[in-house]
């Protein structure tokens, strides 16, 4: 058998944390078996569904690199499909049209809460003809669900999961404006696209009750299932903004990378031994549904910078510069030219060590750019001491030849500067990093040294002494 699974989001607002974490898995587990991951949009929901949502799915999967394959569904494209197969269940006797009141559903809701029951249809109308149907009332179509004994079904990450039949009412396929409801629409979607596996939120467990009973109503080959438990918060309460349950732009635009984020959605819930590094081609190999928990996985923002912090130390060092630009310019509005970004290529091993977003990064890469302003723990390393230390460098400095302007060669000859004058190597680099950073804590002042080249660290070594 052939994998083929699906993503199925509902466009009503951005890609959600959580349903990136769905996604993952989806792709994933296709990748893994060398089947598809299918896209569908459900916008049945038409007053919420807007396109501004669709693409929002659309460019937060393409972050992510989480590719599907073929045309994506959109299910309110399919609604004379779903709306045929009603009437298929109507002539094999398995619905029929109820034309019950809002009046009278609401008293039925009431009399089972009177009776300490869930609140439900009580069938009123399952066996009777329509010709006693009263005038005036358009009808629904409801489903003839099973009224005696349990469903049964092997969940391939919650193990066996039971209801009992009294727990299911007959649940409305057609509305009474003839449009069909989510539970018929994505059964024949899910059948019509050949979904061998659905794997999604395990708050969809009651709906897979009800969706089962369809497929086994229109003698389908039903497909595996798998519920995935919700991500929670570090406190155990459902997941919300304060906590992270944020659209996946949000963390583009915090300075995230995507190889992060898929590292450590797969971790969240999902384990393969202590592994806690684990690149996309061995994800691909190790995944599979036998590793998921049965726990709701909680989400920690600052385990995800750390793992973030990782990935930007592994990455590419012109992508960064890629990356950082962006945030450069538009937040703190310098324009970067060709001559700055070549500063920050040739200074990014240095820059990417310490910062564990792209934020971070383009914060640290703002001396490259411009002088900066002393902080205040700079300008108190530039006491009088520190300004004399500097002044010896700028003296000194001048005379070391260009062609040894190098991170080792520069390295040698400060060490040698602070000997003779009986200093610690970090008691002479620190009014040195202050003066070319303006901060006390930075890649090593050599490789600035280097990256800024001898002419543009004497100007502002200068500049410095001269504004004291």
């Amino acid at each position: 058998m052939s994998v083929v699974v699906r993503f199925a989001p509902s466009p009503t607002g951005y890609l959600h944390i959580g349903s990136a974490r769905t996604a993952l898995f989806n792709w994933l587990f296709a990748r893994h078996y060398q089947g598809k991951m299918l896209l569908r949009i459900e916008d049945t929901d038409r007053a919420r569904s807007t396109q501004e949502a669709v693409e929002a799915i659309y460019k937060g999967l393409e972050w992510l690199e989480i590719g599907w394959d073929e045309t994506p569904v959109h299910q309110f494209d399919r609604l004379e499909r779903h709306v045929e197969i009603a009437n298929e269940l109507l002539k094999k006797g398995m619905a029929y049209y109820c034309y019950c009141s809002p009046e009278e559903l609401e008293t039925m809701r009431e009399e089972a809460r009177a009776k300490g029951l869930p609140p439900r249809y009580n069938g009123k109308w399952r066996d009777r003809s329509p010709e006693e149907a009263p005038k005036g009332i358009d009808p629904v179509v409801r489903f003839k669900s099973p009224q005696t004994g349990d469903t049964v079904i092997h969940d391939l990450v919650q193990g066996e999961v039971r209801v009992s039949h009294q727990q299911l009412d007959d649940m409305i396929l057609l509305r009474a404006d003839g449009t069909p409801t989510f539970n018929l629409s994505v059964v024949v979607d899910d059948h019509d696209m050949g979904i061998t596996h659905i794997i999604r939120g395990d708050d969809h467990l009651t709906n897979m009750f009800r969706q089962f009973n369809i497929f086994k109503a229109m003698e389908w080959a039903i497909p595996h299932y798998a519920h995935i438990p919700l991500i929670h918060g570090p406190d155990g309460a459902k997941l919300s903004k304060r906590h992270g349950a944020l659209g996946v732009e949000a963390y583009r635009d915090m300075g995230f990378l995507p190889e992060a984020i898929r590292n450590y959605l797969l971790r969240l819930g999902w384990s393969h031994g202590d592994e806690e590094i684990i690149s996309t081609k061995d994800a691909i190999q190790w995944f599979d549904l036998d590793h998921v928990g049965k726990s709701p996985a909680r989400f920690d923002f600052v385990k995800l910078t750390n793992l973030n912090g990782h990935y930007l130390r592994e990455a590419d060092n012109e992508r960064l510069v890629t990356l950082v630009i962006p945030f450069i310019e538009s937040k703190y509005g310098i324009s970067v030219n060709t001559e700055a970004r070549d500063l920050l290529r040739r200074g990014m091993t240095g820059l990417k060590q310490r910062a564990k977003t792209l934020i971070e990064l383009a914060e640290n890469s703002l001396f490259y750019i411009v002088p900066q302003p002393l902080d205040e723990a700079a300008q108190k390393i530039l006491n009088e001491e520190g300004l004399q230390i500097l002044k010896v460098m700028g003296s000194r400095l001048p005379c070391f030849p260009e062609t040894s302007w190098t991170e080792v060669g520069l390295e040698d000859y400060i060490r040698q500067i602070a000997e003779e004058r009986e200093l610690k190597l970090t008691k002479a680099t620190q009014p040195l990093r202050a003066a070319l950073t303006g901060k006390t804590v930075s890649p090593s002042v050599f490789d600035i040294m280097h990256v800024l080249g001898k002419d543009k660290t004497l100007e502002r070594l200068y500049a410095v002494l001269k504004g004291k």
